[in-house]
Parts: structure tokens; C-alpha cells; sequence
């Protein structure tokens, strides 16, 4: 069986909603309160958002690349 070649899959959420369910995640771990596997599921949580957050700041600055003038003509 040969392997497929892995494809970018979109965010189903904006930078937006990952920054702020990101900050949620911070709040709520700072509160405490929490049992050991209710923070590890948060902090890995807050991982994946973080993550995800950060891939659509690539995003942008990769567009705003492309939108720039090289200074070149």
C-alpha cells in the first residue's frame, strides 16, 4: 500500500476564536482548581490553539510577503 501525501487541512477556526478560547484556557488554568487530568487535557488544549494561532500569523506574514514590493524593477 502506498502512503498518501499529506494535505494542509484549514482551520475550522479563525485566529480570533483560537486567540481567545486560547486565553480562556490561560484564565482557567490559572484559577486552579483543577485535577491533574482536567489541566493536562487544558494545557494540550491550549497547544493545539497555540499552534493554531501561530499558523495563521504564517499565514499572514506570508501574504504580506507576497504583497510587498521587492525593491526590485
Amino acid at each position: 500500500m502506498t502512503e498518501q501525501p499529506e494535505q494542509a487541512v484549514e482551520p475550522t477556526q479563525t485566529y480570533e476564536q483560537a486567540r481567545e478560547e486560547l486565553a480562556d484556557v490561560v484564565r482557567r488554568l490559572e484559577a486552579g482548581g483543577l485535577t491533574l487530568e482536567e489541566s493536562l487535557a487544558l494545557w494540550e488544549r491550549g497547544e493545539q490553539l497555540a499552534e493554531l494561532c501561530q499558523h495563521w500569523l504564517d499565514r499572514a506574514r506570508e501574504r504580506l510577503a507576497a504583497a510587498a514590493p521587492t525593491g526590485q524593477d
